[in-house]
């Protein structure tokens, strides 16, 4: 009885509302993540369908099936649905729906972050399919590369549906690495240290940073093109001091570690999946580890490997080249654990170990044809063929979508709660890996033959037409495995029998709980003594329903889970998570507008909807913290902890931290275009567009150390007005003393540098606005002081990179 009321009482704090309301405010991190993984399914569909009529237009010489200028659109739109609307969305969703149940948590660490992340991409995702129905579809490939992306040569919007449909969606994206990293970080079971995380929990720690480190290059390279594009502002324009170089470094600097961002979580599938399938346990834990952060270190370091045609200099394409060879290092360290693992285990043929057959295979093709590719002399001629594009599908179909499927079939049941009805997956597998590699490997033959990518057809004299049938027969054999395992997921969802608890007799966390999983996952939270607790405690699973770990209590009302130190484990303080709520997609909603109207030309209106988006920013971290001190609560277990609301390290400072990183990534690439744009294009600066300037600087600096100094003291006030002198040098440096941004790449690129440091100045003086009217509220009290000092991060940053974008942009005048 105790565990029925114990259910009752948490699944009223945690479940989603009825209808049409609750859809729209659930913030369950189990809610938001079958969203996303059922909406980048349906945008995987669309770009299988983009891929059937690439492969009808070339099935056949001088076909007619459709013209060059709607092919454009279709081979654009398939690659960024593909890149941007599936892949990355696909492991997110996966992300979150199993990631807090396998770490022992009842949800991630910003609930309300999940939720605007869905629908912002939901909203960019819809904004850029849509483009097709009206014939405005992107149509300068998946990459965009300026000058064919440019003005000049796409004057339409195909290129602005991109550039602003794409940013919108990172804005996702970055949500859900934020979200990720500091959910493995701090909500764990009680004593998970580190080195006792399930290994999926490893990779897609990996992958999460290096989306924070990766993606913001991407943003910052949108965000000037669009403006350039909009604003005439001449960042990629050679004959005004730019260069299209420049797209190219920021769009790789994201681009290669995109393929690991890709492949990291698909194979921490795999280290999951392998071991069960295999009756035993993962061979080498501690040297896939290593391998996971070397891989995702070293994925850094290769971005021009995709530029190797493009006049670098000698030294450089050998670094690169070097660099390129060497990852395949950490990733053969995890293939040889992934093997030994099977040698020492007694595996079971069952559907989801086919799947991961099927992953050994393609994948170990796609990783010996990217050694090749690594070769300067070799990707000189195979450079811009159908071999990279068939380099590239075994790379991700192989690394990505095989273990994805393994995974569908693997924890489906914990989706559903339901068995396999047909043995439908075995013929969708063979359909699937058949048609696979009809498809791609003849495109490997067809590449060595000197065809290009992106060509709507081809002469029948090239000799190209036998292997480009059999590919265009392979894809629609590889569509027809496609929906035949839709089907089988349907008729399993709708028709399969109930099964019992862990159908697989896993040992992680996620299975020792009801399966379909209840609102708040567990009635109680474990505390863990090594990697396979539930072989440490077979009844682990009725232990913690029953209400015998931490945190059994509901009577408080609140979302309650654990933190802990994020090395040791320790319990440390109660997360307090909020609620259901309109803010998230009320927020994705007014930012939608505003990237719509730019979208529609409207500029001098888009700006209201990011005033909009302010105000509703504010009203939701109001909705946040206690107007009165807790104190220490009962934890369970003889642990009494404080709530979040009054702990030092809590979710939010380390949500910021990551925060500020990604942003301080971006400030870093905009300075690395700054200093290549100064290498590279001649006579740059002009000197006749410098001027010399000291009051401007001077007045940045003593701003920038008055917002330093006066948060040390926690005077809001004075904080805000150092932030407002920053901002007010920073605009008088771009009125006064720069010339117009569109006459040259110089100008352009000083005011995009001021504007981040004025954009930030902005926001650390609403901050501290915010805190000085929460303190008013009594929000804060000495032992309730997170937000002031959560404050004091932004406002710091700010006021550093405020003073260096005056000094920068004064220099080249005392210089000339």
């Amino acid at each position: 009885m105790r565990a029925l009321r114990l259910h009752r009482t948490l699944d009223a704090i945690w479940r989603t509302e009825p209808g049409w309301r609750g859809w729209l405010r659930s913030v369950n991190h189990s809610d938001i993540g079958k969203r996303f993984i059922i909406a980048a399914f349906t945008f995987f569909a669309i770009g299988g369908v983009l891929a059937m009529l690439i492969r009808a237009q070339l099935a056949t010489p001088n076909s007619a099936f459709v013209g060059p200028a709607v092919y454009n659109q279709i081979f654009t739109m398939h690659g960024s649905i593909m890149m941007f609307l599936f892949a990355i969305p696909m492991f997110e969703g996966l992300a979150m729906y199993i990631l807090p149940k396998m770490l022992g948590a009842r949800d991630l660490a910003f609930p309300r972050l999940s939720s605007l992340g869905w629908w912002c991409y939901l909203f960019g995702g819809t904004i850029i399919v849509g483009s097709m129905l009206a014939g405005v579809a992107p149509d300068a490939g998946w990459f965009l590369y300026p000058p064919l992306s440019g003005k000049q040569w796409t004057p339409g919007i195909n290129s602005d549906v991109w550039l602003l449909g794409i940013t919108f969606v990172e804005v996702s994206a970055m949500c859900a690495a934020i979200e990720i990293a500091v959910s493995i970080l701090k909500l764990r079971a009680g004593d998970m240290r580190l080195d006792r995380m399930p290994i999926l929990a490893w990779y897609l720690l990996a992958t999460a940073g290096m989306m924070i480190f990766g993606f913001p290059p991407l943003i910052l390279g949108s965000i000037l093109l669009e403006v350039e594009r909009a604003f005439g502002w001449p960042f990629y324009t050679a004959a005004l001091g730019g260069d299209p170089l420049l797209w190219q470094h920021l769009f790789w600097l994201f681009g290669h570690p995109e393929v690991y961002i890709i492949f990291l979580p698909a194979a921490g599938a795999v280290s999951t999946i392998l071991p069960v399938m295999a009756r035993t346990r993962l061979l080498g834990y501690g040297a896939i580890v290593a391998a996971v952060l070397a891989l995702a270190f070293l994925s850094f370091g290769l971005w021009v490997h995709h530029m190797f045609t493009t006049g670098i200099p000698h030294m450089a394409l050998g670094f690169f080249s070097a660099a390129s060879t060497l990852v395949a290092i950490p990733t053969a360290v995890q293939i040889f654990a992934w093997l030994g693992t099977l040698w020492n285990g007694r595996p079971e043929m069952k559907l989801p170990m086919l799947y991961l057959i099927g992953f050994f295979i393609v994948f170990v093709l796609g990783g010996l044809t990217g050694v090749m590719l690594a070769v300067v002399p070799f990707d000189t001629q195979a450079h811009d063929t159908a071999f990279v594009t068939a380099h590239l599908h075994y790379v991700l179909v192989g690394g990505f979508v095989f273990p994805m499927l393994a995974a569908a079939y693997y924890w489906l049941p914990h989706f559903t709660g339901r068995g396999r009805v047909m043995r439908i997956g075995e013929a969708a597998f063979w359909l699937i890996f058949v048609g696979f590699n009809l498809t791609f490997f003849g495109m490997h033959l067809t590449g060595l033959l000197g065809m290009p990518r992106r060509i709507d057809t081809y002469s029948e004299e090239m000799g190209w037409t036998a292997l480009n049938l059999i590919s265009s027969v392979g894809g629609f054999v590889q569509a027809f495995g496609f929906a035949l395992f839709l089907i089988d997921v349907v008729l399993k969802t709708r028709l399969g029998q109930r099964v019992r608890r862990d159908p697989w007799n896993a040992d992680t966390l996620e299975w020792a709980m009801p399966i379909p999983a209840p609102s708040y996952n567990f009635a109680s939270l474990a505390r863990v003594s090594s990697r396979e607790p539930r072989d440490d405690v077979p009844d682990l699973a009725v232990r913690l329903a029953r209400g015998d770990g931490l945190l059994a209590s509901a009577e408080s009302g609140r979302r309650e889970t654990l933190a802990v130190d994020m090395t040791t484990g320790t319990p440390e303080h109660v997360a307090i998570l909020p609620g259901n709520s309109w803010l998230p997609i009320a927020t994705a909603a007014t930012l939608g507008g505003f990237f719509l109207l730019m979208l529609a030309g409207l500029y001098p209106f888009a700006p209201l909807f990011l005033i909009g988006t302010a105000w509703l920013v504010w009203r939701w971290a109001w909705s946040n913290g206690s107007r009165a001190d807790i104190g220490a609560i009962d934890a369970g277990d003889g642990l009494r902890l404080p709530t979040s609301f009054e702990a030092q390290g809590t979710t939010g400072w380390w949500g910021s931290i990551f925060a500020l990183s990604a942003s301080a990534t971006l400030f870093a690439s905009l300075l690395f275009g700054y200093a290549f744009l100064w290498t590279v294009a001649p006579n740059w600066p002009p000197p006749e567009l410098t001027q010399a300037a000291t009051i401007e600087p001077v007045l940045a600096i003593l701003g920038a150390a008055l917002a330093t100094l006066a948060v040390r003291v926690r005077r809001a006030t004075l904080a805000a007005a150092g932030q407002g002198a920053i901002l007010l040098a920073l605009a008088a440096l771009i009125a006064l003393r720069m010339p117009s941004p569109s006459s040259h790449a110089y100008a352009a690129t000083s005011a995009a540098v001021a504007a981040y440091g004025i954009f930030h100045a902005g926001v650390a003086m609403l901050m501290w606005l915010f805190i000085r009217a929460r303190s008013r509220a009594g929000f804060h009290s000495p032992a309730r002081d997170a937000e002031p000092r959560i404050a004091t991060l932004w406002s710091d940053h700010a006021a550093g990179a405020g003073a260096f974008a005056a000094m920068l942009l004064v220099i080249p005048g005392w210089l000339a």
